[in-house]
């Protein structure tokens, strides 16, 4: 029967406890570091929060693997740590891996800093071309790592060619699917092996929590499990709680992101003072059509550039008035920032620019206020610069 269940079915209900905790409604916070012992045999088993597995994180584990159809799930202490620890669950010393070219500032870091200091080599692909990526292969290469939408240019590759490619090399596949989440996008049922999230963004959605989590099939979960048991990038069970609740109700606040993220998108367009916006749900996008093939929505991200660059930029930062200039992405509140200073800073200037992340590109994430009150707002601040 829960097989069956639609998906917004699922979000309130999968992975809560039957019969409920003493008839709470709601699953109540474990605050209890351990729990007694009883009769495991193997130390991955033991009650204990740093290995992931109380009440709180149990109910999130069969939830989240719900949305995505997926086999099984785990929940970390971010996004980040969902995406190391499961590059080096699938990843050894000697070991190639190929890279989408434009990733989340954090994630380049990690695999051409910190996987490069361990020994672990990489070349980055493009995305959009598959003809050329049998060139990078290597005898050494075992995964292939892309991002459903990039951050920060929303750029959405071939990603039906991903998959298959993997396969046909014996290859792991992992996406980050944090931009469209699992209401616009399911990677698994393209056929990707592992899909990762930062949980902080859409899944929880109020900006009140950091958190991860990886989707994949059982055994690859039990895999990066135990990895995260030693490293110790566990999740409190209190951001637990708050990430279990978030998820309840987020088919309805993605609605709300897809839509008003569309009709800013095409506002901003249409736009005297505007450059260019990247967002795919725009016929202008170059994989437009491929976007609205693959999501169910495109999310509520979109960046853009203004003819006045950077001077223009940080006019329009100063200006507007409904969203909030901060880091992060995903929430009931419309968050602006310049990736360049936030999550692209790590970037030498000329590769950011390279990239094609200029220094005044203008990254949004739209939150659920009243789509005509934002517009008027942008409209206003461009008026003024």
């Amino acid at each position: 029967m829960s097989e069956n269940r639609q998906f917004e079915t699922s979000l309130v209900h999968a992975g809560e406890a039957v019969p409920r905790h003493q008839g709470a409604v709601v699953t109540p916070i474990y605050q209890s570091a351990m729990f007694e012992y009883s009769g495991e045999t193997s130390y991955h088993d033991l009650k204990y929060i740093r290995l992931n597995n109380t009440p709180n994180h149990t109910g999130l584990h069969v939830k989240l693997a719900a949305l995505e159809n997926g086999e099984a799930a785990l929940v970390t202490a971010s996004g980040m740590a969902a995406i190391s620890t499961t590059l080096l669950t699938v990843l050894r010393p000697g070991d190639h891996l190929l890279a989408q070219n434009c990733l989340y500032g954090g994630t380049r870091d990690l695999v051409t800093s910190d996987l490069a200091d361990m020994g672990i080599e990489f070349d980055f692909i493009d995305a959009d071309n598959p003809a050329s990526w049998e060139s990078l292969l290597r005898s050494n290469t075992k995964a292939i790592y892309v991002e459903s939408m990039t951050n920060p240019l929303l750029e959405v590759g071939d990603l039906e060619a991903v998959p298959a490619f993997a396969k046909a090399h014996g290859l792991t596949s992992m996406i980050d699917n944090t931009f469209p989440s699992p209401y616009n996008f399911k990677p698994l049922a393209l056929g990707y092996d592992i899909s990762l999230h930062s949980a902080t963004k859409y899944l929880n959605g109020h900006a009140d929590i950091v958190a991860g989590a990886v989707v994949s099939s059982t055994e690859m979960i039990e895999r990066v499990t135990h990895r995260l048991n030693h490293l110790g990038g566990s999740l409190d069970p209190h951001a637990a709680f708050l990430l279990n609740r978030g998820i309840k109700t987020l088919a309805l606040r993605m609605v709300q992101h897809n839509a008003s993220a569309l009709q800013l998108a095409e506002a901003l367009h249409e736009h005297p003072k505007v450059a260019g916006v990247n967002y795919p749900g725009l016929p202008s996008h170059p994989a437009h059509e491929r976007a609205r093939r693959l999501f169910k929505g495109f999310s509520g991200m979109l960046s853009f550039d203004l003819k006045g660059g950077l001077a223009a930029a940080d006019c329009f930062m100063k200006a507007v008035t409904l969203p909030i200039v901060a880091p992060s992405l995903g929430s009931v509140e419309t968050l602006v920032t310049r990736p360049a200073v936030t999550s692209h800073a790590g970037l030498d200037p000329d590769e950011r620019r390279g990239l094609g992340i200029s220094d005044g590109l203008i990254r949004v994430s739209v939150g659920i206020e009243a789509c005509s009150d934002l517009v008027q707002d942008f409209e206003a601040a461009l008026s003024r610069c």
